[in-house]
């Protein structure tokens, strides 16, 4: 594989889905000047393959089972700096977008964009550039040369990244006891999210935070 790699840029493939890895890696061994270099299932995974392997990027997905795809995009910045990393997933992009680029990474594409685009967007981000769709460019040139309004468009993007974690779990039918075991957090420090996550959204008991929280996913996920 090294040999066949040579010359080509190197990719690091992290889903914990193994035909989805399959495919990517597939994918992007099809083409001349590109290489799937090695694939991982979960975070510790890929920080392993990291620092084995020496990839030039890494795909990414955000759901991974033993940690969140930015808490990964965090510690990969912290411990590999400039290392680029592009979000393929299946997650809406109006979401996540803003907070994997303030997470250190270097674009997001959505998995229903298909090979080609994806393609693009990798060969973009190893330009050094950023990826994110058109629609998604202008927002994101808002948010980062600071004309964005102080007010944001939902009180759901005044949480931290930990807390919009546990705010979504929670709008998934999650008990804090289960998002503690889920998180490998202390049920004490989820109880602290919470009690943040309420004063941030204006809301006043745990019933309605719970309310809020389902009436919000369901919107993002319209059955």
């Amino acid at each position: 594989m090294n040999q066949k790699a040579q010359g080509k840029r190197r990719i690091l493939v992290v889903d914990d889905h193994p035909m989805m890895r399959q495919g990517l890696a597939q994918l992007i061994g099809n083409e001349p000047d590109l290489a799937a270099c090695c694939q991982a299932e979960s975070a510790a995974q890929a920080l392993e393959q990291v620092a084995a392997r020496k990839p030039d990027l890494v795909l990414v997905d955000l759901s991974l089972p033993d940690k969140n795809g930015l808490e990964l995009i965090k510690d990969l910045q912290a411990m590999h700096p400039g290392l680029p990393v592009l979000v393929f997933s299946m997650h809406e992009e109006s979401v996540y977008v803003e907070r994997v680029l303030r997470a250190g990474g270097r674009g997001y594409i959505m998995k229903q964009e298909g090979g080609k685009q994806l393609l693009h967007a990798i060969r973009q981000v190893l330009s050094g550039q950023i990826y994110v769709s058109e629609r998604m460019s202008a927002k994101i040139l808002e948010i980062f040369s600071g004309r964005r309004a102080e007010v944001s468009d939902s009180p759901v993007e005044l949480l931290t990244d930990r807390e919009f974690e546990i705010f979504q779990l929670i709008g998934g039918g999650m008990g804090t006891r289960d998002i503690a075991q889920h998180l490998h957090l202390s049920v004490k420090t989820v109880e602290v999210h919470r009690a943040n996550i309420k004063r941030k959204l204006k809301l006043k008991s745990g019933a309605d935070l719970v309310r809020y929280a389902i009436r919000w996913e369901e919107a993002r996920h319209p059955s």
